[in-house]
């Protein structure tokens, strides 16, 4: 258990901020399984100035969701605090989160998302500015660096607690690394042990065992789960148990896997309608099917799916073909 500001976090487990994932459908199934803080996806700061209809849907937190933090980026100044003090009186997040993280050229041409990472004056500009405007505890994602030759890791988390930033989460990795490569957990050590507020390690945690191995080597507070709870929010609940109690759950079966997929697909047609809805779940629908015995025959025919029927009937047939597989398994045994 730490605290971010005044926010008190029931435990160490949080999820990242992933674009065009990060809705509140798939936030709040997360919640559910137990993280400790869940994370908004990226919001952009201008969107927030001109308030685009598409952007200020992305706003909407449900109050079963918390803690939540929510995520902005942009590279002016005047805006980001324009946006920050939005976040801060008109929406329920509990923490507002600056993004220095983003490698995707499109942000980081507007000097904004891991842009940042080469200029350790502008970050303590750009978030005191920020920490001065707002109420809520202001936090940072940031990663460990722009390039092998651009690694200011510790300079820039510094910076942020100078600022008056009350967290910093550290993806070990460059920007030019993208998401390839592995992540470095010694620099996310160096900048735990060089700043006084809390420290949460991002990057190649994919199972229970490694979430625990990072918290050891790194000394970090707090560790962030990305990639791993695509289609798996048992991961959140098994890393959870694990830090806990040393106990490893086992897997989820497939007819657990296929009922929160479509609890997550009713959800995101609520949020969304189903037209969209169903287009975007189709992504979703392949990570749970992850690991499901056969699942390769009905990923193609997930991408033809229209509607909430054409999805659930698809994937109810496919749990149904492995549990009676299962079954003449025992009998024949």
């Amino acid at each position: 258990m730490f605290k971010i500001g005044d926010i008190e976090l029931k435990n160490r487990v949080v999820l990242a901020p992933m674009a065009g994932v990060c809705n509140s459908a798939f936030r709040l199934t997360v919640k559910e399984f137990g993280a400790g803080l869940v994370c908004a996806e990226m919001v952009s700061d201008k969107g927030i100035v001109i308030k685009n209809e598409k952007t200020m849907n992305m706003l909407y937190i449900d109050e079963r969701e918390k803690p939540l933090s929510l995520q902005i980026f942009g590279g002016e100044k005047e805006t980001l605090v324009e946006a920050a003090r939005f976040v801060d009186k008109n929406t329920n997040a509990d923490i507002i989160d600056i993004n220095m993280g983003c490698p995707v050229p499109k942000i980081t041409k507007c000097d904004a998302g891991a842009k940042w990472l080469l200029d350790p004056d502008k970050i303590y500009e750009m978030v005191s500015v920020v920490t001065d405007a707002v109420e809520k505890p202001v936090t940072v994602k940031m990663r460990m660096g722009w390039d092998e030759d651009h690694i200011y890791a510790v300079r820039n988390a510094q910076a942020v607690e100078r600022a008056g930033g009350k967290a910093v989460a550290m993806h070990g990795r460059t920007r030019v690394q993208m998401y390839e490569g592995k992540a470095n957990w010694d620099i996310i050590r160096e900048v735990k042990q060089s700043i006084n507020i809390p420290l949460i390690g991002n990057g190649d945690v994919q199972t229970p065992q490694d979430a625990k191995r990072m918290l050891d080597e790194t000394g970090c507070d707090g560790v962030m789960i990305g990639r791993a709870a695509l289609g798996n929010p048992w991961m959140i609940y098994r890393t959870v148990k694990y830090l806990e109690s040393g106990e490893l759950l086992g897997e989820p079966s497939a007819r657990e896997k296929i009922n929160v997929c479509i609890l997550h697909l009713d959800r995101l047609i609520a949020l969304k309608n189903e037209y969209i809805a169903v287009r975007e779940m189709r992504k979703h629908a392949a990570w749970y099917l992850k690991g499901i015995r056969g699942n390769g025959k009905v990923r193609n025919a997930i991408n033809e799916c229209q509607t909430r029927d054409d999805l659930v009937t698809l994937l109810n047939a496919l749990v149904i073909e492995i549990e009676e597989m299962e079954q003449s398994q025992i009998q024949a045994g």
